[in-house]
């Protein structure tokens, strides 16, 4: 592995970490403030376990192949967001087979930070795609 891959992928933990910190304790906040009476299915904890997971992985596939020199990742980007919905629909699957009556405020609290990771990765990774440029 060469410098520049730990480099990026040491300082994508770091962000990713603190990103996840802050995120994570703004929702909490909000859900113990506006949404006691809230009956969810997953624990708020378990959406962020499974999202900093999933896209630290993501990302660093894509920056392992990027930095043992294929420079065309548009491809294997756009094939691991296919595989990360896939891997959200595992995850939603007990929710949607639930008995659950009310399913809408579990969906939000999922899909709120999916699309704050995801637009976190395309950032993070458009950023090294840059400064390599």
């Amino acid at each position: 592995m060469t410098a520049d891959f730990k480099k990026r992928q040491i300082n994508f933990l770091l962000l990713i970490t603190v990103l996840s910190l802050v995120v994570y304790g703004i929702h909490s906040y909000i859900l113990s403030y506006f949404g006691t009476e809230l009956k969810l299915f997953f624990p708020v904890w378990q959406i962020y376990v499974f999202h900093f997971g999933v896209t630290t992985l993501l990302y660093t596939v894509i920056n392992y192949r990027f930095s043992v020199g294929q420079t065309d990742i548009f491809v294997l980007f756009m094939g691991s967001t296919f595989l990360k919905m896939f891997l959200s629909i595992l995850f939603l699957l007990p929710l949607i087979l639930s008995d659950l009556e009310k399913k809408q405020p579990d969906v939000f609290n999922f899909f709120i930070p999916y699309f704050l990771y995801l637009s976190f990765e395309v950032y993070a990774i458009t950023r090294f795609l840059q400064k390599s440029s």
